[in-house]
Order: C-alpha cells, then structure tokens, then sequence
C-alpha cells in the first residue's frame, strides 16, 4: 500500500511506524513543515491504557520511551494556604522533543522516508491508495476539504500560556491563586528529572483585568514568545516557582479550541489526532489521543479487505472513545472556567469538586485510591451540614422547607400514561407504592395535570375533579402507611405538546382520532408533523391560572407532601420561558422579564393556594439546546426569579422544548447546570436544587452531593429498572441505618450482592518482531462508562 501521511507530529510518525511493522512492503512517506527538532510545548502524559496499547504493539518502542519517563502517584492541589495530597493515581510523563526524537529513529530505522521543513504536494489523494491528515488542529486539509468534514471550532473562554520550569515537581500540581483581578490557575507536572510543565489559565475576564491584554492583536513570528507576558508571570508565581526558572518555547497566550468534525475519512483521505479532535489539556492530552488513533488505524486497516471499509471501520471504533473523552474534557474546561464560583467552598471539598470535574473520576475512584482523602471528604460534608459523620453522603438527611427527607434520592417523576378519564388507578398505586417502598426519601408523580385540555395524551393523570382527588389520596396513604418516604405531586399543563398518542403508539405524534385543540404563547408548533397551537387570550390565561390553583388545592386535600410546577422541557409554562416557542409582542412576550411574567403568575397563585408549610418547588430547563433558545445563563436568571418569589428547590432538567434540539448527553449532562445555579444564586438564598439527568449509579449520586453541585439528586429510569435501587445501594454501601430501612417483609432479602468488574480484552493485529516472527498484539479496551438507556 502506498501511504502518504501530512503531519510529521507524533500520530503521524506513529502510524507510520505502525504500518511499516505490519508490512515491511508499504511505502510510507511523511511530509511535515517544520525542522526535525522544532516543537513546542513540554511535557506529555500518558494513561496507562495508551501505554499498554504501544506496549503490546511495538516493545522496542516501548522501551526507549520507558527510559525517558517521569513518573508519579500524587496530585498536589495547593488553595487558600492549604496543600491537599491525593494519592494512588498513576501517572507517566516525558518530554515532548524526546517522544519525537525516539519517533523520528523508529520510522528511519524502519525505512520510512519523512521530508522535513517540506509542505505536502499537491494530488497525493491520486498517487496514493491513502493519504493520512495528521496536521494538527489548524489543519490546513480539513480546511480544504471542510464541505466534506464539516468541522466545528469552539474558540473556549479561558486564555492559557504554556510554559516550562526547571522545578521539578513531585506529583502532579494544581495551584489555584485567587489575586486581585480573579482567580488563575497552574496546571504542573514533571516530564524528566531535569524538567516540568507549567501551564498558566485563568478567564479572558480575569487575564484582561491583569492587564495581560497589553499585547493583544500582535502578531508574533512562529516560534517567537511573549517574553513581555512571560516576565510578567515569573513575578506573580514566583512562589510557586519556588526559586526556579520559567523558560518559554514558543508561548504565547492562546485561547483553546474545541475541534469536531461531521466526518473523519472521505474516499482515501482519513483525519487523525488534533486534525480530526481535540480535547482539553486539563484531562491528558492530545498526543495521546493522536497515538491511540495511529493504534486503531493501523489495526483497521490491517483487519480490513480496502481502505474504505477500513476508515468506516476506523470511524466507527474510535469516535465513541473520543466523543467520550471530549464529554469529560468540556466538563473539565467549563469547570476552570468558572473556577471563580467555587472558591468559597471549604478546602477540602474544593479539591474533591476539582478532582471530579470531568465525571470521570468519581468518589468511589478516589476511595479506591486514597482511603485517608475520602474519609475527609465524608467529613467535611458532614460537618458542612451540620450532621454526623461516616453516613454515605446520599443518606444523610435533608430539610425541604418543613418537609424532612430521609435521604436524598428522589423517584423523579416519569408519565406513565395509564390513567383512564385522568384517574390513576391499580398501576399506579404498584408503581409509586413500590417506589417508596424502594428506599428512596422523596417519590414524585407524574404530570398531573389540571384540566383535560391540559394533558398530553388520553392517559395522562389529572386533579380537575374530586374523584382524581381521592384516587391520589388513596395512592398518597399507601406511602404514608407502608414507607418512611414522602410523596410529591408534580403540576403541570401541556400546553402545545397535547393531543398526542400514548408513547409507545408514537411519542409526540398527534392522535389521529379524538383530538383536541392545543394552545400555547404563540401559533408555533413544537416540530414538524405537530398540531399548530392557538395562541392564549388574556382571559384564556386567567382560566389556566384558575385550573391551577383548582389543582393545586385538591392536591393538598389528597395530603401530597410537595408540590412541583412544571416550568420545563416544552409543556405550556416552559413554552412562555422560551424564545423558541414564545414570540408574543404583548408584555408576555419578548425579554426574559417578560416570559417569566406567566409563569410567575401561576406560581404565585398556587403558592396561595398551596398550604404555607408545605413545600412548593419548580422544574425547569436550563437549557434549549438550540442556538437561538434559553441558555444556562437565562436558566440562572428564571431560577432566581422563582426563588425571590418564594420556590423552596430548583429542579433542573433541560431541553425538550423543540424537536430541533441537539442535547450533548452524557453522564450526568445536565448536573453542570444545575452546578451553576447552585452557586451563583439558590445556596446563598438556602434554596435547594435538585440534580437530574442520566445519574445512574449511587457513586454517581454521592460525588454530586459531596462536591457540592447539587443538594438532592432525582433519578428515573434507574428506578423503572431497579423499584429497589435506593435499597440495594445502600447494600453495596454496607449502610444500614434509617434513611434506608427495609420493609420488614422484605429484610429476609437483604444481602450485599456479589460485584464484579473485568476489563475486556479483544485480540487487534499482529506485528512482526525483529528477528521476523508473528506476535499477537492486543490492545486493552475498557467498557464505556457512559450510563445505558434503560
């Protein structure tokens, strides 16, 4: 095979050398601007799953990088004063000119030819069988071809400078500086014995306030630094530098790009490394992405007839572990970005919230890890709180309003579209019956509607006659009677997402028979193939106000504990808090102000209706998930307005109010915004806020709490999986205590069940050693984490 590779970084030669071990015949040739020794930055990291991967695909590679490793355990996270040590990580480092130093020998040693200081020619696409862009983030191939890849650039909000030290770090170093201007941050770490990175971040907003803007808009030539900028740094760390040298390479203040692209490969042109990704520096780094895309290129190619069967198998592999890790490094970024909400938390919990940043590491993680630093994450949480200590943060006890909750899980509400004429009956009295039975503090309805017009489908619950009331009281004694949890009544109208069918006969497909006629702000309909809606009169909305407090009034006399109004995910009041769904000219329309005005009017009237010492708690949807609808920085402004108007916690969820959203899921997705309402508005007023959204696991549950992203966490379709599930965490956990106390009938079954967690292994290509043999090569692949649909 003939193979032209753009790109002489480290992805680039490593493919290289991959191929030319696999076949001695290809002919090989890489092209890269740039001298043989120029390169800039310091240091890179390696996982250890990377490293076995190279390893077992080529050990005298291997080995020379294994002489020139730092390696490390520790990550030392210096805040306020105070140095916090966490141990057990695992960490290996090397200096970024030796990585390709040792690049460049292995690809001479092997035959294949590199062209330095040498821009690829023009019609490689027709001279080779594949051309390999390899040509980092400012790829100049996928800007040619970006019809064909369709890349975006997310330009981030934080400027960075990359710098070196001759300090030596022991471990890796996370110094968090609050000065005058705003918080900054150094991100350090060794990469020999002679040599460490330092990396210098902090928000456009603070680096301008420093007076760091001074030479913005100058043009320095390559390889040239802001040796202004860097003298200005060696002063202001020049306790963390200790003493010692910063030295620059090349640095300049840069802001980080997020790079995605529709597609990786076209015809025999493929996308590799930073030209097809990237991810923050704040999670590893590129080089090791780069690295591990040569691995499975070379593999598919090899496994595979032709090279387009080959790339789609490429693309195939390695876009889910990829798309995965930029998950994690957009949660990490977002997290230094707003690294400035966060300094009034307590030392300790800082330092747990900056670890698990990512939701990749995760209680359980550093538990396993470091036992010391665990136990004093458990204890400053409990001591934030007031409470005892050695209770897994999930069981200790939370006050809502006068409401108190065993615990901190809550059954979040989930339609289940089995009501007949508004009236739960049986089904419901098992589901939510076995819900609260399952351990959980607080159990919620579905959406209860309050009137007919209000609902989403034929099955949907209602409380706009006495009997829906009473069939609720019967389901609202059940719990009281056989469980120590409390039960909540979610209110809400449909608004211009009614008349739909059942889900499982086509969610959000209008009923083809029996209709009735939707309204909503304006004659905008949710999506293509929906009903258009009438938009509301003024007395329209009285009437709506009306059924609502009706509502809300039976629902106190059924003796629900809390009540929620819906302000989320597209039924009526979420329609009036969008853009997308609200384009009124009268005063409900328009700014913000404006289309939280109805919204706000339900609330207040059901607020008066509702009994003062009795909870009352909002959902809404931080987000549209769309370019022109609401942002978490409206959802800051809406959650605010509910809590001046007296909303005891903030449910936040997202999305749903359009067909066109594009939500970015993941694991526990929507818990950063839920972060951010926390801090900037509901802890300083004491209002909760309650987290939601794939959390799947009872670790997942504690780091939320223990990091202080959110007072409660409500979770669904892991109960629809698991009645149980609050019940049998706290099995794993080994917690026996009140906030997770066993039905008696059921205590015969109590057990801790048997866990157990392999890695899988799957054989990948065969290389040839020196002396001409075949060896099987196997490459460690870990199962996502990501939590499955249930």
């Amino acid at each position: 095979m003939k193979i032209a590779i753009i790109g002489g970084g480290p992805g680039g030669l490593y493919l290289a050398a991959l191929m030319k071990q696999l076949d001695p015949a290809h002919d090989i040739t890489v092209w890269e601007r740039n001298a043989p020794d120029d390169t800039f930055g310091f240091g890179v990291v390696f996982s250890d799953e990377t490293l076995g991967g190279i390893e077992n695909s080529d050990t005298e590679f291997a080995d020379a990088m294994a002489r020139h490793f730092a390696r490390w355990t520790d990550i030392d996270i210096h805040f306020r004063g105070e140095s916090h040590t966490v141990g057990g990580q695992g960490f290996a480092a090397m200096s970024r000119k030796e990585l390709l130093r040792l690049l460049q020998e292995r690809c001479r040693d092997l035959g294949v030819a590199v062209h330095f200081r040498t821009p690829a020619p023009e019609g490689l696409r027709t001279s080779h069988d594949l051309v390999v862009a390899a040509d980092g983030a400012n790829s100049l191939v996928r800007a040619a071809h970006s019809d064909v890849f369709q890349p975006t650039l997310d330009r981030r909000h934080n400027k960075y400078m990359w710098l070196g030290t001759d300090r030596v770090f022991e471990a890796f170093q996370f110094f968090v500086k609050e000065t005058e201007w705003g918080t900054m941050q150094v991100h350090g770490y060794p990469y020999s014995d002679s040599g460490s990175t330092f990396i210098v971040e902090m928000h456009e907003d603070v680096w301008r306030r420093a007076g760091f803007d001074a030479t913005e808009g100058v043009e320095f030539a390559p390889g040239v630094s802001d040796e202004q900028a860097v003298a200005r740094i060696r002063d202001l760390f020049a306790e963390e530098l200790a003493g010692h040298r910063a030295f620059a390479n090349n640095s300049k203040w840069l802001n980080f790009t997020t790079v995605r692209n529709e597609r990786w490969h076209h015809d025999n042109l493929v996308l590799v490394g930073d030209a097809a990704h990237t991810a923050h520096f704040s999670i590893g780094s590129g080089t090791k992405l780069a690295m591990e895309d040569a691995l499975a290129l070379a593999a598919c190619l090899h496994e595979h007839p032709d090279v387009e069967t080959a790339l789609t198998a490429y693309e195939a592999e390695r876009r889910p572990v990829v798309e995965s890790t930029q998950r994690a490094a957009q949660a990490s970024l977002e997290w230094f970005e707003n690294i400035g909400m966060y300094v009034h938390q307590e030392p300790t919990q800082f330092c747990f919230n900056l670890l698990t940043r990512s939701r990749r590491i995760t209680y359980d993680n550093l538990r396993a890890r470091d036992e010391d630093f665990a136990g004093r994450v458990d204890a400053a949480f409990a001591a934030s709180q007031g409470l005892d200590g050695g209770v897994p943060a999930m069981f200790q006890p939370f006050r809502l309003g006068e409401l108190e909750l065993k615990n901190r899980v809550i059954v979040s509400p989930m339609d289940m579209y089995s009501a007949e004429d508004g009236v739960p009956g049986d089904f419901h009295l098992v589901h939510l019956g076995s819900k609260a039975m399952g351990g959980a503090g607080l159990v919620m309805t579905e959406m209860v509607c309050p009137s007919p017009e209000g609902r989403i489908t034929p099955g949907c619950g209602g409380l706009w006659t006495d009997e829906q009331r009473d069939s609720w009281a019967r389901i609202v004694s059940f719990v009281h009677d056989r469980s120590t949890a409390r039960i909540g009544l979610q209110l809400g109208h449909a608004g211009r997402k009614g008349s739909t069918r059942l889900m499982w006969e086509g969610m959000d497909e209008p009923l083809p028979e029996g209709n009735w006629e939707v309204a909503g702000p304006s004659p905008l309909p949710y999506g293509a193939g929906s009903a258009v809606p009438r938009e509301l009169t003024r007395a329209e909305l009285d009437a709506i106000v009306g059924d609502f407090v009706g509502a809300a009034r039976r629902g106190a006399e059924a003796g629900f504990d809390l009540l929620e109004l819906h302000c989320a995910h597209g039924y009526l009041l979420s329609s009036f808090l969008s853009p997308t769904a609200n384009r009124r000219t009268d005063e409900y329309g328009g700014p913000l102000e404006n289309r939280l005005r109805f919204p706000l009017e339900v609330f207040d009237a059901v607020r008066v209706a509702w009994p003062a010492g009795r909870p009352m708690i909002v959902r809404i949807s931080a987000t549209d998930w769309v370019p022109d609808g609401n942002t978490e920085h409206d959802a800051v402004e809406i959650a605010r307005a509910f809590i001046a108007h007296g909303a005891d916690a903030i449910d936040v969820s997202s999305g749903q109010v359009t067909k066109d959203e594009r939500p970015a899921y993941g694991r526990s997705y929507q818990t950063p915004f839920a972060d951010r309402i926390r801090h900037e508005v509901a802890a300083a007023t004491g209002t909760a806020v309650i987290a939601v959204g794939a959390i799947a696991s009872y670790d997942d549950v504690n780091s939320i709490l223990l990091a202080g992203r959110a007072d409660l966490c409500a979770l669904g379709r892991t109960h629809l999986y698991d009645p149980h599930w609050t019940l049998h965490a706290a099995a794993e956990q080994e917690y026996r205590g009140a906030a997770a106390q066993w039905p008696v009938q059921f205590g015969a079954g109590r057990r801790k069940p048997p866990t157990s967690r392999t890695d899988a292994v799957r054989p990948r290509l065969s290389l040839l050693r020196a002396d001409g043999s075949e060896r099987n090569v196997h490459l460690r692949w870990t199962p996502s984490r990501e939590p499955a649909t249930v």
